[in-house]
């Protein structure tokens, strides 16, 4: 009898307790304790993630370039490895030694007016006999040393002549192979080098052949007024 009358109680009580409308919209994965799935969000993380990866690529990329950048920049800061300097200071050093031994009257201002006061003009044409033919020889001496003098500058840049074809071999090479701004200037640099070294070599041939000549022309002047002073003489000895 009292079992029945607990039953009936309980049993009117949940027939009085409310039905709660949120317990309805409740899913049943999340009644019996499970993970709820929201598609928008999901969508949403999925978009985040993706632009994100695109700003490392586009950084990753921007510091490729920046390397690329500072690799060519290298580059143009590399020296040229060939150098040709040395061949040519010792090919324009042996052309000055050639013409630092000439014979007689030298590439020099004051040695010339020395040696033309002493045998070209004044005295040297009208002094003794002795004195004359002395003076004469020395310039008939003059005159085939100038010439041996310019044969032998001439010689010397012929000799030249090799060791700047394997100059120019060697820098056009270097030119072509240069990996930078800075070794293309220098190998451009050195073919001035050995330009400006030709143009010295043409100008120490010009300067022995044309101090030879000059020597010659002064030997052949002096003759002519030496034989108007022997002439003088003889009529006045006469």
């Amino acid at each position: 009898m009292k079992k029945n009358i607990v039953r009936a109680v309980a049993a009117s009580a949940l027939v009085s307790l409310p039905v709660s409308g949120a317990m309805l919209a409740v899913p049943a994965s999340a009644q019996l304790g499970g993970i709820v799935h929201d598609p928008r969000n999901y969508s949403q993380n999925i978009l985040t993630a993706a632009r994100t990866l695109e700003q490392i690529n586009n950084q990753i990329k921007q510091l490729q370039n920046q390397a690329t950048s500072l690799m060519n920049e290298a580059k143009n800061l590399n020296s040229l490895p060939t150098s040709t300097l040395g061949t040519l200071e010792a090919q324009v050093d042996q052309t000055r030694q050639l013409l630092a031994r000439a014979e007689g009257i030298a590439f020099n201002v004051s040695d010339i007016q020395k040696g033309f006061e002493a045998r070209y003009k004044g005295g040297a044409l009208t002094g003794s006999a002795a004195e004359m033919i002395a003076n004469a020889e020395a310039r008939w001496k003059d005159s085939v040393g100038a010439f041996e003098d310019a044969m032998k500058v001439q010689a010397g840049i012929v000799t030249n002549m090799g060791g700047t074809r394997t100059s120019l071999s060697t820098i056009v090479g270097a030119s072509q192979s240069a990996t930078g701004a800075l070794q293309a200037a220098q190998a451009g640099n050195q073919l001035l080098a050995i330009q400006s070294q030709q143009i010295a070599d043409l100008a120490a041939v010009m300067s022995a052949q044309g101090r030879a000549e000059m020597l010659d022309a002064a030997r052949a002047a002096a003759a002519e007024a030496e034989g108007r002073e022997r002439f003088r003489r003889f009529r006045k000895g006469n």
